[in-house]
């Protein structure tokens, strides 16, 4: 009796402890909401245009086709009712609820319903089935509206899928398994994390939910990370430019200048020495120069492609060359830096500057005539809604653009990581990728404009030319030689779009590479893994259907080949250059200054 006594107290004793625990979080909670500064209200949703339309669509179906309407309502409420009748008998016998018509699962393989007890457990089986009827029901109205613009399909069909997933019976405590069962186990304990965990976000973001994907804690640049030696010889309100430290004894004369995007760190080109492209360049023999941005905050609010261009780009340029002595360099740019790379191109060959010798570009848009997955955020609704916040915040800033690219991969990077954290109270993973994902960059208000008007919608540099630096410039001037490297299942720059503009340049010395996986893990993707092969074509036929059923496949990392396509064009071997000279002294060891500070929401 004394023993369950005490037991007893025990658990009294720990669950008065949580209560207090959960107290103090709440208080914590509502000073962390307060100080939120949320975004113009227009980047929470679409406009009610596209609702507007595609309930007049509905509307139209109803008045010439009733009969149908009338079916497919029919349908669905006949399967609930089944569904929720045979739930009733299921319960009452302790057995699972079958499917619909005994069907196959309509949820298999989706990880997020993975726990046994959606198909063994009568109300769990039940929850998931109905849901899954929801989900049939919403896509069929989608697939089925008529007289909508294609683009206007595409947003509705987005959107819908977010309603989809986010209604997940997963994302919700009174329906999740997982974080029942790890909360009965762990006498609620799990709860009280996951509630510190979320008070910990919205106080590191200023009152936002941005769920934390990794231990930021187990990182420190220059530690463990971007680790690579080298110097900043460089620096402007713009940029800091690195001069990595040879590790062969010989470099090529010409030298090599990375510009990445600006949209995040360059050090997803350094994170560990195994895959680190900047350390693997430098054990090739070149001297390597790096860019790293800026992360802007409101006083750069006027800054615009120009300045990128001309204190970013030229810059680098001047000063890589005063460096080595050479009258050129070759150059890289990846994503957004890719693209702006092509424009620094157009104008050097207006300006009739030969600095650079050859170009590389990672993942690079040009054509903006079809927008894969942005579609929906492309359009004036949004980005009308981003020109009001940039002009009261000076600055798009980094949380809102990291949002829209969450919600591109919804499941993955916003819903999985809060149940894990918030219901199931467990620590983020320490993952080199995710901490430099989570470590985003803010972007000037006058660039943000620019890109969004100028070249993803009016789609200027391929159409009428684009305005940079007093020229007006088109990818037709782009001359030099260049090599594309794009990502087989990349979402953001999708290849066959990146295939369509590298078809109108000038150059006539072309060569272009699919590699597998992503994004990020399709150039991230060194020799030493063996894990992702790529595509080649030395024929560039009209379309990117074409280029693929005549591409030849390798096995292994597309790096070799790119070296080898470089080589060619960096001249003879020279004694290594150490970073810098007399008139550019080494102002911080790599990785830098610029790249330490934290965008603040």
């Amino acid at each position: 009796m004394a023993t369950q006594d005490n037991v007893e107290n025990s658990n009294l004793d720990r669950m008065s402890a949580n209560l207090e625990r959960v107290e103090t979080l709440s208080q914590r909670l509502v000073q962390a909401l307060s100080a939120r500064t949320p975004a113009t209200p227009e980047l929470n949703g679409p406009s009610q245009d596209i609702f507007v339309k595609a309930a007049g669509s509905y509307w139209k179906s109803l008045v010439e086709n009733p009969g149908k309407v009338y079916e497919q309502q029919l349908e669905y409420w006949g399967k609930s009712v089944r569904h929720f009748i045979e739930a009733q008998q299921s319960i009452a016998q302790g057995a699972p609820v079958p499917t619909e018509n005994g069907e196959d699962d309509p949820l298999q393989g989706d990880k997020r319903f993975s726990n046994p007890l959606w198909n063994t457990h009568p109300y769990f089986s039940y929850i998931k089935h109905q849901y899954a009827l929801n989900k049939q029901a919403i896509e069929q109205a989608v697939q089925e509206a008529d007289n909508l613009e294609a683009k206007d399909r595409q947003r509705l069909q987005y959107f819908a899928t977010q309603i989809i997933d986010m209604m997940s019976p997963t994302n919700f405590l009174g329906t999740n398994p997982d974080a029942l069962e790890k909360a009965v186990a762990t006498e609620g304990e799990s709860l009280v994390k996951g509630l510190e965990n979320l008070v910990a976000d919205l106080e590191a973001n200023n009152g936002e939910m941005v769920v934390r994907l990794c231990d930021e804690e187990a990182f420190e640049l220059g530690k463990n990370v971007a680790v690579t030696e080298g110097e900043v010889i460089y620096r402007n309100k713009m940029m800091e430019l690195i001069q990595y430290t040879p590790t062969t004894k010989q470099v090529h004369k010409t030298p090599v200048i990375i510009f990445p995007p600006w949209i995040n760190k360059f050090y997803i080109l350094d994170l560990k020495q195994e895959n680190s492209l900047i350390k693997w360049i430098t054990d090739q023999g070149y001297t390597l120069f790096v860019v790293s941005w800026i992360n802007p905050d409101a006083s750069y609010s006027d800054v615009s492609m120009d300045d990128y261009i001309e204190e970013g780009y030229l810059t680098a340029i001047r000063e890589a060359k005063a460096i080595t002595g050479e009258k050129q360099v070759n150059a890289v740019g990846y994503c957004i830096a890719g693209t702006t790379l092509h424009l620094t191109l157009a104008l050097l060959a207006k300006r009739g500057d030969k600095s650079i010798k050859s170009a590389t570009f990672f993942t690079a848009l040009t054509d903006f005539s079809e927008q894969g997955e942005f579609v929906p955020f492309l359009q004036d609704d949004f980005v009308d809604g981003i020109e009001k916040e940039v002009s009261e915040k000076g600055v798009l800033r980094s949380f809102i653009m990291g949002r829209t690219m969450s919600f591109l991969r919804s499941n993955d990077l916003i819903y999985s990581p809060a149940i894990r954290s918030y219901m199931m109270g467990e620590t983020p993973p320490a993952f080199d990728l995710l901490y430099w994902n989570g470590d985003g960059a803010n972007l000037p208000g006058n660039m943000t404009m620019q890109y969004l008007r100028d070249l993803c919608q009016k789609n200027a540099f391929v159409t009428d030319g684009m305005k940079v630096c007093g020229e007006t410039v088109h990818i037709k001037d782009v001359t030099v030689p260049i090599m594309a490297i794009t990502c087989e299942t990349d979402h953001i720059a999708r290849w066959k779009d990146c295939y369509r503009g590298f078809l109108q340049t000038g150059s006539k010395d072309r060569t272009f590479i699919v590699s597998e996986s992503g994004h990020i893990a399709g150039i991230v993707n060194p020799p030493s893994k063996k894990k992702y092969g790529f595509y080649a074509n030395k024929d560039l036929p009209d379309t990117a259907d074409e280029w693929l059923a005549g591409a030849k496949e390798h096995e292994g990392s597309w790096w070799p080949t790119w070296e080898a396509w470089l080589k060619k064009r960096s001249g003879a071997m020279v004694a290594a250059r150490m970073p810098g000279d007399s008139e550019h002294p080494a102002l911080a060891p790599a990785p830098g200054t610029y790249v330490r500070k934290r965008a603040s929401i």
